[in-house]
């Protein structure tokens, strides 16, 4: 996609933002005619293989037919872009990055929202752990043990509370099975890497044992080094981890009922200054089960309920434990689908949340706080020959109690809305519009964190009079979904009230943030900075877009596509680490045994930065993927594959990662591995 110089001249006479120039480019890169890549449209509808969304309450939707914008990951395309972290495996997404703190941490940040506001599940039951605390800290679901992972960008409160106002992912593992396998199946994949000296593995399988019994079972193993980089390589960063999972169900004709536990250890390098490391420990186990037509008046009824006993030692170089982080936490939900009612269909749920946490060692950062949550909500809907109108509401009291005698209790009464609409005005297309008002508690962490944080090598100090925060967002989402020719566009505004961030100090107004030591004094020389939990008015807007291009049908097609978002605080200034805009492009090619992959990002130059914080350079990410099926099955069969990742060796450093000054990401890097499904 070009602009000529009389384009660009005419923009600039107009005085055209930076917001406005994004939108003009993103629905220049999503209107075919306006690309330079010339593809005829046959006009032919062609309807892609429906995905159904497991992260909403009705059973019949996929991610074509939702008026929020939703991506879903599956098959060969999730096999070729998994990583290490679930982050760094959607950052390559639409209006997705990671908060990656290294190969052993990495969360998803959704339109430059992140950390509490974004809800990662494990089969539609949070994940548990401490992950949203703090960008050290490893979200524990794997993505190589994941059939599934779904993304919905923007609110999903009603379903999953104030954790998820900037969106949810839906990591599917198929654990506990929901119906008989109809023949024993898995998968195998062992791979290595040569930037990270990464050697792992992982395994899932399934079966059935009897006429009503189904089993799962799955695991991995990863180990690396300190990973290169173009400027040398990085020490503290290597990793060890494993997992294994069992799983089971009783299944009958009117649905099911199965449980399963797992076991995580996770031992990783924090590639901080301090130089510590993370020792990472944790069981969990789950239960889910659906029933048919439970009582009159209702179609089905679900039930899912998870328990994690989770603890990770924060090690110092010396070998010392500074801190000792503990999470004992249950989550359940129930949720009721009742009969039609004048063509009404809808949910009523009830979810409840309980959480002890402590983080205690040579100095006590977080009091032993026991949190609890219920919330009960409603969704309806209604369909109209082209046209779906759903609304919802959710009511949720939240209460922080810690256990000092000294910091205040806090209880919060919570109120959230949605309404949204999906119209397909023509075959093929469709126009999605979505409102919601949601409000979020704040956290343990937010209210009465105080001292030295050594993993992320600052002082952190809360605020127990923050107040609730409220956000206020509007989601338009246009799409194109048959034909040679697929694209969407999505433009939202996030409007957020009493905005709870994190910003470094500066006392002496002297343009330079605070430093201090262990014991926090000013020292400007000491190893921890200064940030401080405070509140203000924000808003979070962006635009997205994507064209995918079938240059040759089951053979050859092309994705464009590019994201922007930018957040402002209400007090004056940027919101700190907002995600840079990119564009990026994605060539796909089947012959065959044969598959290929080639996809290039333009990540831009970063300098809309908050106070006290520096820009980032733009770089350009090239990747390619081959594989070859050397054996067929009756899945996909057996495959060699080989990828090169960085080939141009850039130097490349996220604006959203609090280790950019001194951690870039990995330089060139060649990965070979097989993988096979039966």
């Amino acid at each position: 996609m070009k602009l000529n110089s009389k384009s660009r001249t005419r923009l600039h006479r107009a005085g055209i933002n930076s917001w406005g120039k994004a939108i003009v480019i993103a629905l220049l890169l999503a209107v075919p005619g306006m690309s330079s890549a010339q593809v005829k449209d046959t006009g032919k509808v062609t309807e892609l293989p429906p995905v159904v969304v497991t992260a909403t309450p009705f059973k019949d939707r996929n991610e074509l037919d939702m008026a929020q914008p939703v991506t879903v990951l599956k098959g060969e395309d999730l096999r070729r872009k998994r990583e290490a972290s679930i982050g760094d495996t959607l950052a390559r997404e639409l209006g997705v990055a990671s908060s990656s703190f290294g190969p052993g941490a990495g969360r998803p940040i959704i339109r430059g929202l992140d950390g509490p506001r974004i809800q990662v599940l494990e089969n539609g039951i949070g994940t548990l752990d401490l992950s949203t605390t703090s960008p050290d800290h490893a979200v524990t679901v794997e993505s190589f043990n994941a059939s599934q992972i779904e993304i919905l960008r923007g609110p999903a409160i009603l379903l999953y509370g104030g954790g998820a106002t900037g969106g949810v992912v839906n990591v599917v593992t198929g654990r506990i099975p929901n119906r008989l396998a109809k023949s024993p199946s898995g998968d195998i994949e062992i791979r290595g890497n040569t930037a990270t000296e990464e050697r792992s593995g992982a395994f899932n399988a399934k079966g059935n044992a009897g006429r009503h019994v189904s089993w799962s079972i799955g695991g991995f193993k990863r180990k690396t080094g300190d990973y290169d980089t173009p400027v040398g390589r990085v020490k503290n960063s290597a990793t060890d981890s494993e997992g294994i999972s069992v799983g089971g169900s009783f299944i009958g004709e009117r649905g099911f009922l199965g449980g399963s536990v797992s076991r995580l250890e996770n031992e990783y390098g924090v590639p901080s200054p301090e130089g510590s490391k993370i020792d990472l420990k944790q069981t969990r186990y789950d239960l889910s089960g659906e029933l048919d037509k439970p009582l009159i008046g209702f179609e089905k009824l679900k039930v899912r309920m998870g328990y994690n006993d989770y603890k990770h030692n924060e090690i110092e170089g010396s070998g010392e434990i500074a801190t000792r982080f503990k999470n004992q936490a249950l989550e359940s939900r129930a949720e009721l689908l009742h009969a039609p009612i004048a063509n009404w269909k809808g949910v009523l749920g009830v979810q409840f949340q309980d959480r002890n946490f402590s983080a205690l060692g040579t100095e006590t950062i977080v009091p032993v706080t026991k949190s609890r949550s219920t919330g009960v909500f409603l969704v309806e809907e209604r369909n109209w020959d082209r046209w779906r109108l759903e609304f919802g509401g959710r009511v949720e009291r939240a209460t922080q109690d810690p256990q000092n005698h000294i910091d205040p209790s806090r209880a919060f009464s919570l109120f959230s809305g949605s309404v949204g609409t999906l119209w397909k005005f023509i075959d093929g297309y469709g126009l999605g519009l979505t409102a919601t008002r949601g409000q979020r508690a704040p956290t343990t962490e937010e209210l009465y964190i105080q001292g030295a944080h050594r993993g992320t090598a600052t002082f952190q100090t809360g605020n127990n009079d923050l107040s609730k925060e409220t956000s206020s967002n509007i989601d338009l989402a246009l799409r194109k979904t048959t034909g040679a020719v697929k694209w969407k566009v999505n433009v939202f505004h996030n409007q957020f009230n009493n905005y709870i961030f994190v910003h470094s100090a500066d006392t002496n107004a002297d343009a330079v943030a605070d430093r201090v030591d262990a014991s926090g004094v000013l020292d400007p020389n000491g190893k921890f900075l200064v940030q401080n939990f405070a509140q203000t008015g924000a808003r979070f807007y962006g635009v997205e877009a994507e064209t995918v291009f079938t240059l040759k049908p089951d053979a050859l097609d092309l994705r464009l596509f590019t994201d922007y978002v930018r957040g402002k605080l209400d007090s004056g200034g940027n919101v700190p680490r907002t995600t840079p805009p990119r564009f990026g492009l994605e060539l796909n090619h089947r012959m065959g045994p044969w598959t290929a992959n080639l996809s290039a990002i333009r990540v831009m130059h970063q300098n809309r930065v908050a106070e006290l914080e520096t820009t980032t350079p733009g770089y350009t990410l090239l990747n390619v993927d081959m594989s070859y099926r050397i054996t067929k099955t009756k899945a996909n069969g057996i495959r060699i594959f080989l990828q090169g990742k960085n080939l141009l060796n850039e130097e490349m450093r996220l604006h959203n990662s609090f280790l950019k000054s001194f951690a870039p990401l990995p330089g060139r890097a060649l990965v070979v591995g097989f993988r096979g499904e039966f």
